[in-house]
């Protein structure tokens, strides 16, 4: 036989093992049974998606408009440096 000691620790390790158990098997049967909620995190998430893709977008369009204010601002200084240059 088990000593007292023993046996007292085995049942309560055993009485956590079955609480951790039931525990996970609770939280997969919610989501299981409240697919309302799944479905709202997952339009959460694409919303999400979709805010971060306009973001990039955004960004994109911003340094396409700088791009394009560096080129005209060397045309400039180009044409600059050639005015100059005919000056002196």
């Amino acid at each position: 036989m088990l000593s007292r000691p023993l046996l007292l620790v085995f049942l309560f390790w055993l009485l956590i093992m079955v609480t951790h158990f039931e525990q996970r098997q609770q939280i997969v049967t919610e989501a299981e049974a409240n697919p309302v909620v799944s479905r709202r995190k997952q339009r959460m998430l694409d919303s999400e998606e979709v805010v971060k893709e306009k973001i990039i977008l955004s960004q994109e369009k911003s340094i396409q408009q700088l791009s394009e204010l560096v080129q005209s601002l060397k045309q400039q200084l180009l044409h600059c440096r050639g005015i100059n240059n005919s000056i002196f």
